[in-house]
């Protein structure tokens, strides 16, 4: 069984997990709309995506009362 031979100190542990810490999204600007979305996904507030409407939001759908 793998056992250290020596104690690892904080110091050289933490010099170890230095490069483990999270980093902040890079939220870029939506072309239609305008808000903050994530880089390469859909935009949440308006449905679009590369100048396409890839989702239709529920303001535009014509929900009828009868079918529900």
């Amino acid at each position: 069984m793998a056992v250290p031979q020596n104690k690892i100190t904080k110091s050289r542990r933490n010099m170890r997990r230095a490069h483990d810490s999270l980093v902040a999204d890079n939220p870029a600007e939506c072309t239609n709309c305008g808000e903050l979305k994530r880089p390469h996904h859909v935009c949440p507030s308006c449905g679009h995506y590369a100048d396409r409407e890839i989702v239709a939001t529920t303001s535009d759908i014509d929900l009828d009362e009868d079918a529900a």
